[in-house]
Protein backbone atom coordinates (compact mmCIF):
# COMPACT_ATOMS: atom_id res chain seq x y z
CA UNK A 1 0.00 0.00 0.00
CA UNK A 2 1.90 3.44 -0.75
CA UNK A 3 1.92 6.20 1.50
CA UNK A 4 0.26 9.53 1.07
CA UNK A 5 3.69 10.81 -0.57
CA UNK A 6 4.19 8.42 -2.47
CA UNK A 7 2.29 7.69 -6.56
CA UNK A 8 2.90 4.80 -8.78
CA UNK A 9 2.53 5.18 -12.88
CA UNK A 10 3.20 2.79 -15.41
CA UNK A 11 6.48 3.12 -16.24
CA UNK A 12 7.14 6.26 -18.10
CA UNK A 13 9.62 4.21 -20.99
CA UNK A 14 6.77 1.96 -21.95
CA UNK A 15 3.97 5.04 -22.54
CA UNK A 16 6.86 7.13 -23.93
CA UNK A 17 7.73 4.39 -26.74
CA UNK A 18 4.09 4.33 -27.21
CA UNK A 19 3.44 7.88 -28.16
CA UNK A 20 4.87 8.59 -31.33
CA UNK A 21 3.06 5.33 -32.89
CA UNK A 22 -0.60 6.43 -31.06
CA UNK A 23 0.58 10.33 -33.09
CA UNK A 24 0.76 8.61 -36.25
CA UNK A 25 -2.70 6.53 -35.67
CA UNK A 26 -5.71 7.71 -37.24
CA UNK A 27 -7.29 10.42 -35.48
CA UNK A 28 -10.29 9.05 -32.61
CA UNK A 29 -11.59 9.54 -29.28
CA UNK A 30 -9.22 7.06 -27.69
CA UNK A 31 -6.17 7.75 -29.47
CA UNK A 32 -6.90 11.65 -28.08
CA UNK A 33 -7.46 11.17 -24.72
CA UNK A 34 -4.54 8.61 -24.79
CA UNK A 35 -2.24 11.82 -25.93
CA UNK A 36 -3.85 13.91 -24.14
CA UNK A 37 -2.30 11.65 -20.85
CA UNK A 38 0.83 11.82 -22.09
CA UNK A 39 1.26 15.40 -23.01
CA UNK A 40 0.17 15.72 -19.13
CA UNK A 41 2.39 12.83 -18.00
CA UNK A 42 5.70 14.47 -17.58
CA UNK A 43 5.07 17.93 -16.45
CA UNK A 44 2.90 16.24 -13.84
CA UNK A 45 6.17 14.33 -12.78
CA UNK A 46 7.93 17.45 -12.78
CA UNK A 47 4.76 18.92 -10.53
CA UNK A 48 4.96 15.71 -8.34
CA UNK A 49 8.35 15.66 -7.71
CA UNK A 50 8.68 19.59 -6.94
CA UNK A 51 5.28 18.80 -4.75
CA UNK A 52 8.05 16.86 -2.23
CA UNK A 53 6.10 13.17 -3.77
CA UNK A 54 9.38 10.44 -3.64
CA UNK A 55 9.66 10.01 -7.39
CA UNK A 56 11.06 6.13 -8.21
CA UNK A 57 12.56 5.09 -11.45
CA UNK A 58 10.81 1.65 -12.16
CA UNK A 59 10.52 -1.50 -14.94
CA UNK A 60 8.04 -3.40 -13.14
CA UNK A 61 4.88 -2.89 -15.93
CA UNK A 62 4.93 -5.15 -19.00
CA UNK A 63 5.98 -4.57 -21.19
CA UNK A 64 9.53 -3.72 -19.35
CA UNK A 65 11.40 -0.50 -20.06
CA UNK A 66 15.16 -0.51 -19.01
CA UNK A 67 16.24 1.53 -15.87
CA UNK A 68 18.37 3.68 -18.13
CA UNK A 69 15.39 4.77 -20.51
CA UNK A 70 13.57 5.51 -17.13
CA UNK A 71 16.25 7.95 -16.07
CA UNK A 72 16.33 9.69 -18.74
CA UNK A 73 12.54 10.20 -19.23
CA UNK A 74 12.71 11.68 -15.70
CA UNK A 75 15.10 14.17 -16.86
CA UNK A 76 12.60 14.87 -19.84
CA UNK A 77 10.18 15.69 -17.00
CA UNK A 78 12.89 18.13 -15.64
CA UNK A 79 13.82 16.36 -12.89
CA UNK A 80 17.47 17.41 -12.44
CA UNK A 81 20.03 14.38 -13.27
CA UNK A 82 21.06 14.09 -9.60
CA UNK A 83 17.31 13.42 -8.35
CA UNK A 84 16.58 11.39 -12.14
CA UNK A 85 19.73 9.17 -11.21
CA UNK A 86 18.52 9.23 -7.35
CA UNK A 87 15.01 7.84 -8.26
CA UNK A 88 17.58 4.55 -9.62
CA UNK A 89 19.79 4.43 -6.60
CA UNK A 90 20.27 6.29 -3.57
CA UNK A 91 16.22 7.16 -3.13
CA UNK A 92 15.43 3.87 -4.37
CA UNK A 93 17.50 2.72 -1.67
CA UNK A 94 16.21 4.81 0.84
CA UNK A 95 12.64 4.18 -0.09
CA UNK A 96 13.03 0.16 0.29
CA UNK A 97 14.47 0.91 3.62
CA UNK A 98 17.91 -0.08 2.62
CA UNK A 99 21.46 1.48 3.99
CA UNK A 100 23.05 4.25 2.18
CA UNK A 101 26.56 3.75 0.97
CA UNK A 102 28.04 2.78 4.45
CA UNK A 103 30.85 0.70 6.17
CA UNK A 104 29.75 -2.63 5.14
CA UNK A 105 26.44 -2.07 3.70
CA UNK A 106 25.51 -4.50 0.42
CA UNK A 107 26.55 -2.64 -2.75
CA UNK A 108 26.61 -2.84 -6.64
CA UNK A 109 29.04 -0.71 -8.42
CA UNK A 110 28.52 0.79 -11.56
CA UNK A 111 31.08 2.79 -13.48
CA UNK A 112 30.84 5.30 -16.50
CA UNK A 113 33.67 7.19 -18.36
CA UNK A 114 31.26 9.92 -18.80
CA UNK A 115 29.51 11.64 -16.04
CA UNK A 116 26.04 10.08 -16.09
CA UNK A 117 24.92 13.39 -14.19
CA UNK A 118 26.55 15.70 -17.11
CA UNK A 119 24.67 13.17 -19.96
CA UNK A 120 21.89 10.65 -18.89
CA UNK A 121 22.58 8.88 -22.28
CA UNK A 122 25.85 7.64 -20.61
CA UNK A 123 23.98 5.51 -18.47
CA UNK A 124 23.85 3.04 -21.44
CA UNK A 125 27.71 2.51 -21.56
CA UNK A 126 29.43 1.21 -18.60
CA UNK A 127 32.65 0.74 -18.36
CA UNK A 128 32.35 -1.39 -15.16
CA UNK A 129 29.65 -3.23 -13.12
CA UNK A 130 30.14 -5.05 -9.71
CA UNK A 131 27.90 -7.16 -8.70
CA UNK A 132 27.05 -8.45 -5.50
CA UNK A 133 31.31 -8.24 -5.01
CA UNK A 134 31.95 -10.04 -8.14
CA UNK A 135 33.29 -8.03 -11.49
CA UNK A 136 30.57 -8.38 -14.46
CA UNK A 137 32.21 -6.22 -16.97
Amino acid sequence: MADQGTAFVPTLSVLGSGADRRRAAERSASRDWWLAGWDAMLPNVRAAHEAGVTILAGTDSFPCGTVTSEIEWLVRAGLSPEAALGAASWSARSYLGLPALVDGAPADLVAYDTDPMLDASALAHPSRIILRGRVIT
